[in-house]
């Protein structure tokens, strides 16, 4: 192993697994807008790794701090509104990393992600994994879980939903799903294609979304 191999193994070993998924399905080159980019871990990889146009959006003000610190061009706001200022097809792909389910409209930011880019990627914490569901089942209250991290009243997250919500919710928009797959507690892959299995034993969904 080369030393570039080298670096760009611990590069990818800095970053969160599902950002690391996310990371394999943009090329090269590519223009990427990252809505709710955080601390802007997976946009600093993009660079680096894709030589991507790297642009972002957050909320917060460490986010935004962090981001810049890396040198990232990061604009802070609510990813609502500030989305809507960029003109049509500004971006390749647009990213909304588990980040659907605290927006006020997610069929709204939905379109708004494909109104800006060609492609969106998308992945949020799945409601229907039935640790969920046992949970509630068996207890009666809302699950605190490694995905779904917050008590119910504290918790950013407004809008809960399954991996079926989500693709029901692309049928009834019109929107095209390239390509999809669950998640498991570590977000590695899980390999099958059967949406019943992966709405009951994925504890995230991730697609890649485009226009029908």
């Amino acid at each position: 192993m080369n030393q570039k191999s080298k670096n760009m193994h611990h590069r990818a070993s800095d970053i969160r697994v599902d950002l690391l998924l996310i990371a394999n399905m943009i090329p090269e080159g590519a223009r990427v807008l990252d809505v709710g980019c955080g601390d802007g871990d997976l946009l600093e990889y993009l660079r680096q790794e894709k030589k991507v146009d790297a642009r972002g959006i957050e909320l917060s003000p460490e986010g935004v701090q962090q981001s810049v610190a890396k040198g990232l061009s990061v604009i802070q706001g609510n990813a609502e509104e500030e989305i809507s200022h960029f003109p049509d097809n500004s971006f390749d792909y647009v990213i909304l990393s588990q980040t659907l389910q605290a927006m006020s409209r997610p069929d709204r930011i939905l379109e708004e992600l494909l109104r800006v880019g060609k492609r969106a990627i998308v992945s949020f914490p799945n409601f229907g994994n039935w640790r969920v569901r046992l949970h509630l089942m068996l207890k009666g209250r809302m699950p605190v879980t490694k995905s779904l991290d917050y008590p119910w009243y504290s918790t950013p997250n407004i809008h809960f939903c399954t991996i079926r919500d989500f693709v029901d919710l692309c049928d009834e928009l019109g929107i095209k799903i390239e390509k999809g797959m669950a998640i498991n507690s570590t977000g590695g892959k899980i390999s099958f294609q059967s949406l019943l299995l992966s709405n009951f034993l994925g504890t995230q969904g991730l697609y890649v979304i485009t226009r029908s």
